[in-house]
């Protein structure tokens, strides 16, 4: 599929150039900003690694941004990490990148490199270490020119966090829990949490943290034993920051939370952090970062109080469009935003449906419909303020939506089975319409004259009634996206 694409992007090249009457496509300023997975700090320099932009640089502390390459492909940007003038990025499914430009330019450095979905990067004096979904630890001694694997006796190699504390290099894994190596990854010992997926790990003098997905553990004697530091603090831990005696936690819901005493105990500090899925967070003297799914957020005050800080990072993570007279409305993975003027400027529609992911929209009269990752929200005011609509939906993750008349069908995307829900109603209430559809996973819907199709993991169904009952296609073990 990647060689097709490249072969397309040619071919789209060498007829553009030879026809100058081609449409050109330009960027509108906006909506939003990115999802942020990771940071690295060198000097001033503040480096940003997102789901599908690429790394982002500012030199002000946020202040503005400037894109600092787009690995080609942008890749989503799991881990970062700086050795000296080298700045290197691990992605999802591409590998390691080396910038030795401050991210004006990239060049991948894979050669040994087995498995290329990199989660976790460490540095340790010379040597660069890079943690794998399935394939464990590599070491490179040479900025990456090389790898080598290093996983004798790391008996879990799914590998998505990595800490170093003088000659001890720490892998938390997917399930296996944390392993020690005293040697540069030439072997390891299992170091305790056995069963937890370990996200992220944070050392602080001779305290190593842990946070996996029940909240956060320490260790004083590097993994030998571990103690739950949790009171106060909601599961869900995906990043650790150290500053001074401050331990911060970033949660995939509910924000920051700051303990004082070594994980003892938690308060969450998010006032005015207007997005609480954190990421990612980063450390540069006074200043906080937090990684969002809607972008940075800064604290100069220990999270005390946060600003936006993401002029110039701009998101293309937008993932349903639709019309409605003049106004054009953006989905994307956590918002609603609404330009009245073709794209030049858009305005954030969120009023009760803020944070959440918007798969897609429908249209019926004034009534106005966004189907999300939870559930589906009517507006009656183009926009301006959102009500969930629920009641009787088998699940929330609503994948697409269609308009028959009076009828609402809302597709359900979820892999234990979801199906298609129907609403006479304006979803006040729903019922779902399964009979026939022997594959439930529904990506999108479409309605033609009295048909109704939908587009599953195997394939198409049809349903004439309605949805009363359903019947598969001549395109069938097939997965039709749309």
């Amino acid at each position: 599929m990647k060689n097709i694409f490249c072969f397309f992007l040619m071919m789209f090249s060498l007829f553009a150039n030879t026809n100058s009457s081609f449409a050109q496509w330009v960027p509108t300023s906006g909506p939003g900003a990115h999802t942020v997975l990771s940071f690295a700090v060198n000097g001033k320099n503040l480096f940003a690694g997102t789901q599908i932009g690429g790394v982002f640089r500012s030199t002000n502390n946020g202040t503005s941004w400037t894109a600092a390459g787009l690995m080609d492909p942008p890749s989503p940007v799991r881990a970062l990490a700086v050795s000296g003038m080298n700045l290197f990025a691990g992605t999802s499914g591409d590998g390691v990148f080396l910038s030795t430009n401050e991210g004006t330019s990239w060049t991948a450095v894979n050669t040994g490199l087995t498995n290329t979905d990199v989660r976790s990067l460490a540095v340790n004096g010379t040597n660069l270490f890079a943690g794998t979904g399935g394939n464990g630890v590599f070491l490179s001694t040479n900025n990456g020119t090389s790898w080598t694997a290093v996983n004798t006796d790391l008996t879990n190699t799914d590998v998505w966090s990595l800490a170093v504390n003088g000659t001890n290099l720490f892998a938390g894994t997917g399930g296996g829990g944390v392993f020690l190596s005293t040697n540069n990854g030439t072997s390891w010992t299992e170091a305790g949490l056995a069963g937890h997926t370990v996200w992220s790990l944070a050392v602080n003098g001779a305290n190593l943290f842990a946070g996996p997905t029940t909240g956060v553990f320490f260790s004083t004697n590097n993994g030998t034993s571990w103690t739950a530091a949790n009171t106060g603090l909601p599961i869900g831990v995906f990043s650790l920051a150290v500053n001074g005696t401050n331990l911060f936690a970033g949660n995939q819901s509910s924000g920051v939370f700051l303990s004082t005493n070594d994980g003892t105990s938690w308060t969450a500090v998010n006032a005015s952090l207007t997005d609480t899925n954190v990421y990612s967070l980063a450390v540069n003297g006074t200043n906080l970062f937090a990684g969002t799914g809607g972008g940075v957020y800064l604290s100069t005050n220990n999270g005390t109080s946060w600003t936006e800080v993401n002029t110039g990072l701009a998101n293309s993570y937008v993932v349903s469009l639709a019309v409605n007279g003049t106004s054009l409305f953006a989905g994307t993975n956590n918002d609603v935003f609404l330009s009245i003027n073709n794209g030049t400027s858009w305005t954030a529609v969120d009023s009760g449906v803020a944070g959440v992911y918007v798969s897609s929209f429908a249209l019926n009269g004034t009534n106005f419909f966004a189907g999300t990752q939870g559930g589906v929200y009517l507006s009656t005011n183009n926009g301006t303020s959102w009500t969930g609509v629920n009641t009787g939906l088998t699940d929330t993750h609503v994948s697409s939506l269609a308009v028959n008349g009076t009828n609402l069908f809302a597709g359900i995307g979820n892999l234990v089975g979801g199906g298609v829900c129907l609403s006479t109603n304006n979803g006040t209430s729903w019922a779902a319409v399964n009979s026939g559809l022997t594959d439930t996973y529904v990506h999108s819907l479409a309605v033609s004259g009295t048909g109704l199709f939908a587009a599953t993991d195997g394939g198409v169904f049809l349903s004439t009634n309605n949805g009363t009952s359903w019947a598969a296609t001549g395109l069938t073990n097939a997965y039709v996206g749309a």
